[in-house]
Parts: C-alpha cells; sequence; structure tokens
C-alpha cells in the first residue's frame, strides 16, 4: 500500500471514530460520585465541617449538572437514601448532614428508608433525577437500604445511562457494623474492589480531576474516611490518601455491568492518534 493509501485509509478510519465520537455525544450519560469518606457525618460532626459540605455540595453538583443529566429540568429534586433507626454511638443521621450542606428536605431532596425505597426508586427519572447514598459508618445507612438498591442494581444502572446521577457516600460495615451481610457498592457490580479502612484525613490529595470538580486538598483532609478503592472500574481518581490508596472516583460515562465505558473524547484521541501516525509515515526519511 502506498503513503497516499495509507494516509486515505486512516483518515477514513479516523472520520467513522469522529462520527461514532459525535453520535455518542448527542447521548447523554448521567455521573456517578463514589467516595470513603463520610461527609454526611462531618458535615455536621468533626473537624471540617466546611471541608465536608464543599465535599457535598461538589459532588451532588456533579451529578446533577443539567449539561450532563437530562432529568434535572423535569425532575430536580434527589432521592436520599438512609434508614431511620436509633442513631448507634459513633454515627449520627446523615441526612442532617446534608441539610447542613445547604440542601432542603421536600424542597431539593425527598429521604428514603427500607420502607419507602422501593416506591421511590420506581421515580428515578421522573421524581428524581439523581440518588444519594448515607455513609454506613457515619451515617446510618444499614442492610436493608442496600439490599433493596442492590436488587434494583439493573434499573439504577438504566437510569444513569439515561442520564440520571448518583452520589454514594462511604460503605464498609465499620463502627456498628450496619451492613454485616456486604455488598457494598453492590448497585453498581463493577465495584467489587473498596476496602474497608478507618483513617484520619492526614495527607490526602486531590487529583487534578478532583480539581476539576472544584474540590480542593482542605476539602478531604482534618475528618474520617472509612474505604477505599483497590480500582477504579473505569472510572476517575478524585482523590487519594497519603500512601496514594483511592479514596474517591467519579465519571460522567456509559456504564454496564462489567464497567465504564470510554468516554467519546477517548475514542476521538484513537483517532488522533492514527491521524498522527499517518503524518508520520508521509514524512520523507
Amino acid at each position: 500500500m502506498t503513503a497516499h493509501a495509507t494516509l486515505r485509509t486512516l483518515f477514513k478510519t479516523f472520520c467513522q471514530v469522529a462520527v461514532v465520537a459525535s453520535v455518542w455525544g448527542n447521548c447523554q450519560a448521567g455521573a456517578i460520585v463514589l467516595t470513603g469518606h463520610d461527609p454526611d457525618f462531618h458535615a455536621t460532626l468533626g473537624g471540617n465541617l466546611a471541608g465536608a459540605r464543599n465535599f457535598n455540595t461538589k459532588a451532588i453538583d456533579y451529578v446533577m449538572d443539567s449539561a450532563f443529566n437530562s432529568f434535572v429540568a423535569t425532575a430536580p429534586k434527589f432521592l436520599f437514601v438512609e434508614s431511620a433507626i436509633s442513631v448507634p454511638g459513633g454515627h449520627t443521621v446523615g441526612k442532617n448532614g446534608i441539610i447542613a450542606s445547604g440542601y432542603v428536605e421536600g424542597t431539593d431532596f425527598v429521604a428514603a428508608t427500607a420502607a419507602t425505597l422501593g416506591a421511590q426508586l420506581d421515580l428515578l427519572g421522573t421524581g428524581y433525577s439523581a440518588i444519594v447514598i448515607a455513609s454506613d459508618f457515619g451515617g446510618i445507612l444499614t442492610q436493608a437500604e442496600l439490599n433493596i438498591l442492590n436488587t434494583r442494581s439493573s434499573d439504577i444502572i438504566d437510569f444513569l445511562n439515561a442520564g440520571g446521577g448518583l452520589y454514594a457516600m462511604a460503605e464498609s460495615n465499620l463502627g456498628a457494623g450496619l451492613t454485616p451481610g456486604g455488598g457494598q457498592y453492590g448497585y453498581l457490580p463493577f465495584i467489587v474492589s473498596s476496602s474497608a479502612l478507618n483513617q484520619s484525613e492526614v495527607g490526602n490529595s486531590v487529583t487534578a480531576f478532583g480539581a476539576s470538580m472544584g474540590l480542593s486538598n482542605s476539602d478531604v483532609n482534618g475528618n474520617a474516611s472509612h474505604n477505599v478503592f483497590t480500582g477504579t472500574g473505569g472510572m476517575s481518581i478524585v482523590d487519594v490518601d497519603a500512601q496514594g490508596r483511592i479514596l474517591s472516583l467519579a465519571t460522567r460515562s456509559k456504564i454496564t455491568t462489567g464497567g465504564v465505558v470510554p468516554e467519546p473524547g477517548s475514542v476521538a484521541l484513537v483517532g488522533l492518534a492514527l491521524l498522527g501516525l499517518a503524518a508520520v509515515r508521509r514524512r520523507p526519511a
């Protein structure tokens, strides 16, 4: 094949890739933020109230950005998931931390326990544009709510792929042991690599991606965290601890039970690489 023929072939491939990226770009995908922090607790209790509150607002802003979340215009509330049990020692009502972060119950969100969660999940996309899930240490998410979320995994994934959002805080079964049956983050089956770990927030750092969300190092230090992620599932890393372990993940992408589908920008980069290769091959020796 001549250099000109090679260039034509590669350029055709690039154009096809660009079309795929363009088509994908017209299909909205929702957003996900997962964190080992428990800012629902620390927004009212702890050494860095402002940091916890800012983490909540930036995470909720990210999953409810109307440029990506197709439901915000008609369903501007989020569904907050947490139990109503008597609060064990070392925990608090996570809903209070959401309120302390500037959200009004009934106006900005509706709270659901295991008793009401199934019916409320039926309203995803019509009544709610996002799901916010309390921590199980710090907040009072219990196995009852987690089991329902896990059972409805396919519905949640469909909701996300249609443009919805999801923000979930620490799930570890630490503290009072509210999720002893396991299945932490099981509503997103590709997140199978989280590990319980209690640690003080010292030396944590936000990545460039986390900074793009509006977070800073001051938001992720000064309180405590309760799990780390030992894999990304294709998501972007938001912040890490002093040992480089992953504390938070986020993405705006289509997802499957197996993981995150590459974003259009990544597909376009492949096309650009092919075009660059063609230019190199055309250059005289």
